[in-house]
């Protein structure tokens, strides 16, 4: 879905609304320091002060926060610091509200807006998993403010809590990391044994492998890896959790290393013989499933399930939730999801929308729910075959309209602050140099946390937002910063430095053409021009790659560019109505290379009523080229192009 702050708030959890704008304190956090190591230090400290292993409290960190204190603002449940202490009524207060626009329907021109509903007031006792840190400063003795601001303070909250579960559990304070399975699962808030042994197996992954990083506060954070670590799982059963509904995860498409249940969308006929709100079909069959859509919800958990069962409105197949990853199926693979605005690319793809707003990523993209949607996607790439890129893995920010009328309404989330580089390490895919220094082919991969490019609109239109890390790097008409910005001629409108503003902005993992270079800046071949973007030696905003790239058949001026794969004319039988094959208003220029997806048919999936029998997959004799275009993917025909190799 796409972020759009201007709008008002929408379907909202009952509890949750009132944090998702929660802003960083204007005050520099108490632990503010130049010492890099301080918090390893703290981690330390706290972790002797209290008995727990030290890399049982890195490991819970690095699940809750990745080490980072986001400058003291709450996260979507209230929850601060390293150590995701909660207190979600002192994060309430105050805290503004976000907004998003609606979800495209199944046609690729039609849009529906999704459903405000009234923010309600907390409850007058909040559940405990969302009020940990006051029990962080009754046991540890420090004040609220502190374990609110003070990264050290936190990690010793942290601690202390870790401790009083294990004790809770008539455990010993034991040295060996493999001892705290069961307080670990207690740490995670989670109030089912499903998604609490989810969160504890995701902690001791992280220990297994190690991690290292530099947080968001500057801090350099390690944690050795301990390979053969297998910590006692049968502590769970002692934990107190409610066993998960194995009805409520009856039939469900997920992995067993994620929580998961099953709220189906429903296909119902509604109205004067309308119908949703997806339709049923054979894929994997009749059909390959080549994509998988990342998006994000713009709404909250409650409100955008409740979307999902409305029959009139939109589909997808998965739902994420922010604060633990749990995950809820709506649409079987089988069947075609109306998420992406683009009737082709919704007849080859499977949707996930993420639990979020995308100008508020700190608050909402945690780690929980990285890591549950990447085991997620390997298991539905493994069983459909589907390349784990850039080109076949796309934001919902990647996918193309259809005609030229509908570009412009085109979604950008997850947005510029969905950490691809991260995700893909995650996936076991990440981004290497795979060429050498000179290579016509690059892959986009900034240092996400270092590369802040200044974006406008995250709370108030043409307002600054604040600096953050961002997978996307800008690009500019020559190789100055003080040159115009590149333009997106579908779009019409000059370019500007908005967060949904996707005209001059390539994202990490996606590949491109050389096209020149001077000095410290490189050049790509963009929506059919020379786009530059700064890229020195010591803090490269790519890599070098090798791939296939094509470019205009000799003789040929330019051929046109698609936004969709659709047969020719006389591929279609004579129950189904031909479709046009129209042109986007981009030409792919003679010496202009562009690197390459896939091969794919042209192909159009004939589902416009709720007789499934008038269903048909017409597949013509044409074959397209998916290529990286713009921002976006988009296709060319085969028979107008050359396909090369680059190395």
């Amino acid at each position: 879905m796409r972020g759009s702050p201007a709008v008002p708030a929408l379907a909202t959890a009952a509890l949750l609304l009132p944090l998702l704008g929660a802003a960083p304190s204007a005050a520099e956090p108490a632990d503010a320091s130049p010492a890099p190591d301080r918090l390893q230090r703290a981690f330390a400290t706290a972790a002797a002060e209290y008995h727990v292993p030290q890399s049982v409290l890195l490991g819970v960190s690095y699940l809750q926060s990745r080490w980072d204190a986001h400058g003291g603002a709450p996260s979507v449940t209230g929850g601060y610091g390293p150590l995701h202490l909660t207190d979600a009524r002192t994060a309430m207060a105050g805290a503004p509200h976000h907004g998003g626009s609606g979800e495209d329907p199944r046609g690729d021109d039609a849009r529906a807006p999704l459903h405000p509903t009234v923010a309600q007031a907390p409850p007058a006792r909040l559940p405990d998993r969302l009020t940990t840190l006051p029990r962080a400063a009754e046991l540890t003795g420090l004040s609220p403010e502190s374990l609110r601001t003070d990264a050290s303070a936190n990690v010793s909250g942290g601690a202390a809590l870790l401790a009083a579960a294990q004790r809770e559990l008539g455990e010993p304070l034991s040295s060996d990391p493999a001892d705290w399975y069961g307080a670990v699962a207690r740490f995670s808030g989670a109030e089912d044994s499903a998604t609490a042994a989810a969160f504890a197996d995701g902690v001791y992954g992280v220990i297994r492998s190690g991690e290292r990083r530099t947080t968001d506060a500057g801090q350099r954070v390690a944690l050795a890896a301990r390979p053969g670590l297998a910590p006692d799982v049968s502590q769970l059963g002692a934990a107190g959790l409610r066993a998960a509904s194995a009805a409520s995860a009856a039939g469900t498409e997920c992995p067993d290393s994620v929580s998961c249940e099953w709220v189906p969308a429903p296909y119902e006929e509604f109205g004067d013989g309308d119908y949703g709100n997806h339709d049923l079909g054979d894929r994997g069959g009749s059909q390959r499933i080549r994509y998988i859509v990342v998006h994000d919800t713009e709404g909250t958990w409650n409100g955008v399930l409740d979307m999902v069962r409305d029959p009139a409105y939109v589909s997808w197949n998965y739902t994420l939730r922010s604060t633990d990853g749990h995950i809820a199926q709506h649409v079987k693979a089988k069947d075609v999801a109306w998420h992406a605005g683009n009737w082709y690319v919704n007849a080859n793809s499977i949707g996930l929308e993420h639990e979020g707003f995308l100008a508020d990523p700190d608050a909402w993209y945690t780690e929980a729910m990285y890591r549950s949607s990447a085991r997620l996607v390997k298991y539905l790439a493994a069983k459909y075959d589907i390349p784990l890129d850039r080109q076949h893995v796309l934001g919902h920010d990647n996918v193309p309209g259809t005609t030229a009328e509908t570009i412009p309404d085109m979604h950008t989330d997850p947005g510029p602050y969905w950490d691809w580089r991260h995700y893909f390490q995650l996936l076991g895919h990440p981004f290497e140099p795979t060429a050498g220094k000179k290579s016509g082919l690059v892959t986009i991969r900034p240092d996400y946390a270092a590369n802040r490019p200044g974006y406008t609109g995250c709370e108030t239109a043409g307002e600054p937002c604040a600096a953050h890390g961002s997978s996307e790097v800008r690009l500019y008409s020559d190789h100055d910063v003080k040159a115009p910005l590149i333009k997106d001629a579908g779009l019409g409108t000059a370019p500007t430095t908005g967060v949904n503003d996707l005209s001059s902005r390539v994202s990490t993992g996606q590949q491109y053409a050389v096209a020149d270079r001077w000095g410290d800046w490189t050049a790509i071949w963009y929506l059919g021009q020379k786009a530059w973007f700064h890229n020195p030696a010591k803090n490269p905003a790519a890599v070098p790659a090798s791939g296939r790239v094509i470019t205009p058949r000799k003789g040929l001026d330019g051929v046109p560019v698609y936004g969709r794969a659709y047969p020719e004319k006389g591929a279609y039988p004579a129950e189904v109505p031909a479709q046009a094959v129209s042109a986007l208003p981009y030409t792919l220029s003679a010496g202009q290379k562009y690197a390459v997806g896939e091969k794919v048919p042209g192909e159009y999936y004939y589902a416009v009523s709720f007789d499934e029998a008038a269903h048909r997959v017409v597949t013509g004799e044409d074959q397209y080229y998916e290529i990286q275009y713009g921002h976006r993917v988009a296709y060319v025909r085969a028979a107008d192009v050359t396909l090369t190799t680059v190395r």
